[in-house]
Order: C-alpha cells, then structure tokens, then sequence
C-alpha cells in the first residue's frame, strides 16, 4: 500500500494553513481524479473518491478494484467545501461514501455535474434539488452551460470517456469542467481521451492549471478508458497552461499507468508539470 504524502490530521493541518486571504491557488491531490482546490477563499473539490466501496463492491470478481493508495482524508472531516464537482456518473467520480457525509458535514455546498446525472447526484449525495446544478453542453440553449456562483463560475466543455455519449434527451454524460474564481482559471479534464477540436476548445479558456487524467487505456481492462500521458502532456502544451497536474493513476491496480510518460512528455515539450503523491499539495502565486 502507498501511504500519502499527507493524511488526516497533518493533511486538514496543511488546508488549514492557507491564510485567509492568501491570493494564490491551492490545489491537493485526494487520489484518483480528486483534487481539493482552494481560490479566491473558497474551497472546491472536485471528483473525490474518499471511501472503499469499489473495492468492497468488486472483492471476490474477476475485476477486483485492489486498492494501491491509503486515503487521505475521512470525507466526514472535510469541512468548508463551497463546491464540490463531479464529471459524470461512474463511482469513482460520484461516490456516495464520499458525497454523503461531505453533504452532511457542509450545509451549504452546492453540487455541479451533468445534467444528465443530476437525478443519479440528488440520490447519491443525499442532497435537495436547488443544491445541484446541472451543466450541459451543444444544447438548445434551456441547460445552461455555465453556472456564476458568488465569486466564482463554472463553464462545461465536452469529455469523451472513450466517446461522446449522450442520454436519451441529448445530454452528454461526461464533461470537462473550466471553473475561474479569484482571479484564476483551471480546467479539470474528468474523465476523456482526445475527440476533436479538444485543444482549441479548452485554450480558448486561457487556463492556468490543467488536471489530467493519465491512465491511458487498455481494452483487457474492460473499463473506459482515458488520455495517455504523452497524450495528457501534448494537451497541456496546446493549451498554454502555467502547470499541468495528472490524476487518475495509483488507485486500483487493475487500472493505472506510471506517470513517468506524462512527466517525460512534459519536459521534452518544455511543459511544467507537478506529479504530486496522494495528500501533497502546490501552490501557485500570482
């Protein structure tokens, strides 16, 4: 088992930490494609996956969600949180080990996913209906888009996990989200491979901080797959951002990558990247 950089106590002592006040962006690494991100004094998170019940789910199958890296926190002691953010609707990203208690703990976090899942959200974070905000994109213009929050926004951009998929009334069920507060912009990729148009799309955003997946993807693993890390790199370089982050790896050893393409990618392009370890933290200043 890897043990975080950081957990429970000495991690909430490291959130806890920031000044209030502090200008810069925090962002965390909670495992998988969940990351903590704290701008303009206000406390995101975004597709956190805090509990183990995949692999209780999946023990004694033949696709056994082994667990690789120790958690970082008990959802339960996460307080604080504004906004919490899911892609789309698969467990990992929509858990309601982790959504319940992260509601039960934060009586006035909201909860932004597709559209298309915001029943599948409303149940499994236990939260009331003006609490979750659907988002959708290429639609006939009566689901937004973007959502403004006070201080903040939140723009959808299409993710192809491997495909664009849509439900029966049209609406994409996974999604990249552009959010932008305090002065900063980041783009946390959810769960994709590349589909066309990616880089124009998200560049037009300008933003400094792109979270990537970098699993790649293999059919043997009989799950959806994502970008490669070489492929995750050339993204982040297309787009311009200051620093790009990955995620989704180190979880369940069925389905991970070493981020040592991604990372070596990166500095053949001249791209900064930070791999950061479950529970380890970076700061951008202005």
């Amino acid at each position: 088992m890897i043990e975080p950089h950081l957990s429970d106590d000495a991690w909430l002592d490291a959130v806890e930490s920031v000044p209030k006040g502090d200008v810069g962006l925090h962002a965390w690494w909670l495992g998988q494609m969940g990351f903590l991100v704290r701008a303009g004094g206000l406390r995101f998170v975004m597709d956190p996956y805090l509990s183990d019940s995949l692999t209780r789910k999946y023990a004694g199958t033949d696709r056994p969600h082994v667990r690789m890296t120790g958690r970082v926190v008990d959802p339960a002691r996460l307080r604080g949180i504004d906004v919490v953010m899911a892609s789309h609707g698969h467990t990992d990203h929509l858990d309601p080990e982790t959504l319940k208690p992260l509601a039960a703990s934060n009586p006035r976090m909201i909860l932004v996913c597709p559209e298309s899942i915001r029943g599948l959200a409303m149940e499994r974070s236990g939260l009331p209906a003006h609490r979750v905000v659907g988002l959708d994109v290429d639609g006939d213009g009566s689901i937004p888009s973007a959502f403004e929050g006070e201080g903040w926004s939140v723009q959808a951009v299409p993710a192809a996990h491997e495909a664009m998929e849509r439900d029966r009334e049209g609406r994409m069920l996974y999604l990249g989200f552009v959010v932008r507060c305090g002065g900063w912009c980041w783009y946390h990729a959810g769960d994709t491979v590349p589909w066309p148009g990616m880089e124009a799309r998200v560049g037009m955003h300008h933003p400094d901080v792109a979270f990537l997946p970098i699993n790649g993807r293999r059919p043997e693993r009989r799950v959806s797959g994502n970008l490669w890390g070489r492929e995750a790199a050339s993204l982040a370089r297309s787009v311009g951002v200051r620093m790009a982050i990955p995620g989704h790896f180190e979880m369940f050893e069925f389905n991970t990558e070493s981020p040592d393409e991604f990372a070596s990618e990166c500095a053949r392009l001249g791209q900064p990247c930070r791999v950061l370890r479950a529970g380890e933290g970076w700061t951008a200043a202005r």
